[in-house]
């Protein structure tokens, strides 16, 4: 028997303020599948990424994570299937290493915690100084926190991997750092918000491009 699709988007619109920025929009992900969404800002990219997590209600569709429909109930337990790398990720005053480990004290992730010790392979896949783990997040630049959030979603190792602009502050040798690290990631299905475009992205099995949002009615 088939798997379910990891995400499936049927007929999703999404609406802000009198303004469209999705209309029956359906995207099925096959198992370890990379796919980017790309398209201008407002096009609803990020937007798509909150209604997964629960964080935003499309103004009308479905969407089913695993197979299973995603209500206000079941996005409880279908969190527990996916991992986020945010844009601006906030780690606040806690150190790198500290932030890190947080989420294997968890009684949920308590079966996980062997895989910290994968942490001292990935930080040099990404060009991350291992002192850096010493110091808090408010003395990280941009980049650095990006990737240490990158970090964090890897040791994890989620069914699902939501990516959000994750290379957008970085330089262009760090960026390929990332965009390799990602291609060499297999079972994990991955969905990915991206500005990049070209041979940077080489590495997704495909990328969908999003419309621009549409005007409201009546105005220029």
């Amino acid at each position: 028997m088939a798997s379910p699709p990891p995400i499936e988007f049927d007929r999703v619109s999404l609406a802000f303020d009198g303004r469209t920025l999705l209309r029956d929009f359906s995207l099925r992900l096959a198992p370890g599948e990379k796919v980017v969404l790309a398209g201008p800002s407002g096009s609803g990219k990020s937007s798509l990424l909150a209604c997964l997590l629960g964080f935003l209600r499309p103004a009308a569709g479905q969407i089913a994570i695993q197979g299973e429909p995603l209500t206000p109930k079941s996005i409880w337990h279908l969190r527990r299937a996916l991992a986020l790398v945010q844009q601006e990720p906030d780690i606040g005053e806690q150190t790198a290493e500290a932030w890190i480990r947080e989420p294997f004290t968890f009684r949920a992730n308590e079966a996980l915690r062997d895989r910290l010790d994968r942490l001292p392979g990935l930080l040099p896949r990404l060009r991350l100084d291992p002192a850096l783990l010493r110091r808090k997040g408010t003395d990280l630049s941009g980049g650095e926190k990006q990737r240490i959030a990158l970090v964090a979603a890897l040791l994890l190792d989620r069914p699902v991997l939501l990516l959000d602009e994750p290379a957008s502050a970085l330089d262009p040798d760090s960026r390929q750092a990332v965009y390799d690290c990602l291609a060499g990631l297999s079972g994990q299905t991955l969905l990915m918000v991206s500005h990049d475009t070209g041979p940077a992205l080489d590495f997704a099995d495909r990328t969908v491009r999003l419309a621009p949002p549409e005007v409201p009615h009546g105005r220029a």
